[in-house]
């Protein structure tokens, strides 16, 4: 189905109803006319991180349903699917079957390994300080194979998230027939997750390498576009980021917005939300809050750090069903990058506001 200008549901498989056929009941009787879109966040069999730990893209995770649920949901509505371009699930059989077989294992090159990545196996301090990395340290997870042997292969999330050699043809070919098979599946988009990670290269920060990663971006495009599917790269980060993006005709995210229309309704000052109006691309996703909460990163810039303070500050007095323990580091959620927390609660779950 066609992208339409019409309100995008964002859910998991479970929180509208128990599982796909619920959510299916839910949006005939409720959203119909409501809503255009469902971006069904990952509904893949997956091992952390509430699905974005995936283990095979072919499958649905059973407890959920299966294809034909989801089918039957892209013909009334237009569909966004999660592909996690970054990382795949160490419970993954590819994953599972390198620990069994090591260089023997045909997919070896999926993954990057400290002992060939680096001069000697190990990045300096220098090198770890250059990274932009989720981890205080370098990232990583050891990993026992088989044979008894232990390596270390990149991980920036969740032990669970295994990252992937994005350069190599073994990973283009996953790419190409992970993302052939959901455009196949009713995906009007995908959404390429934890992209700006990709692209891995010595001497940088190993965060939106360029010119590395506009030819993966090119490359996912031009897999689905004959299924009429579009991609949509997932960065949370500076806006120019997200202007570069647009430069190139993709759609972006606007991440934004959420922080800069609430510093204008706590403040009464519309005029830095009225600049980002007049700068932003115009091909683009907007959005006043995720699965993953407010960003407050996307706004470096676009407000002054203590405009940023004070919104936030303001969202944890005013809001209801927020605490900030939620983003403190116990949680590996800083609220310097995001804070868990709906719009609604943002005003105070009042529907006036």
């Amino acid at each position: 189905m066609q992208i339409k200008n019409e309100a995008m549901l964002i859910t998991y498989a479970d929180s509208m109803g128990n599982n796909l056929k619920e959510l299916n009941e839910v949006l005939d009787t409720h959203l119909q006319g409501v809503v255009g879109g469902v971006h069904l966040l990952p509904f893949y069999p997956s091992s952390g991180d509430r699905g974005f730990a995936p283990m095979d893209y072919t499958k649905v995770d059973s407890a959920f349903g299966d294809w034909a649920e989801i089918e039957e949901m892209s013909e009334k509505f237009y569909m966004m699917y999660d592909f996690m371009i970054n990382h795949i699930s160490q419970q993954s059989p590819y994953f599972q079957d390198f620990l069994e077989k090591k260089d023997a294992s045909q997919y070896k090159d999926l993954f990057i390994r400290y002992k060939d990545f680096w001069p000697n196996g190990e990045p300096t301090e220098v090198d770890v300080d250059l990274i932009y990395k989720r981890k205080p340290r370098a990232p990583y997870v050891e990993v026992t194979f088989k044979d008894g042997t232990k390596e270390k292969v990149w991980c920036t999330f969740d032990e669970q998230q295994i990252d992937l050699d994005v350069t190599t043809e073994t990973t283009k070919k996953f790419v190409k027939d992970n993302l052939t098979f959901l455009a196949d599946k009713g995906a009007s988009i995908i959404r390429l997750d934890a992209f700006a990670y990709a692209n891995k290269k010595m001497g940088t920060n190993c965060f939106f390498v360029e010119p590395d990663i506009w030819e993966m971006l090119n490359l996912s495009k031009e897999v689905v576009e004959p299924y009429g599917v579009t991609v949509l790269p997932e960065i949370h980060e500076h806006y120019s980021i997200q202007l570069k993006i647009a430069d190139k005709d993709y759609y972006v995210y606007d991440f934004a917005l959420p922080m800069l229309v609430l510093h204008a309704l706590y403040s009464g000052k519309v005029n830095r939300l009225a600049h980002w109006l007049e700068i932003c691309p115009r091909k683009q996703f907007t959005t006043l809050d995720t699965h993953d909460g407010i960003g407050v990163v996307d706004v470096k810039d676009l407000m002054t750090d203590e405009e940023a303070e004070m919104t936030r500050e303001s969202l944890y007095s005013q809001g209801a069903n927020v605490k900030k323990k939620y983003s403190s580091a116990a949680y590996n959620n800083l609220d310097i990058y995001q804070i868990n927390c709906t719009y609604y609660s943002a005003l105070g779950n009042d529907d006036q506001a």
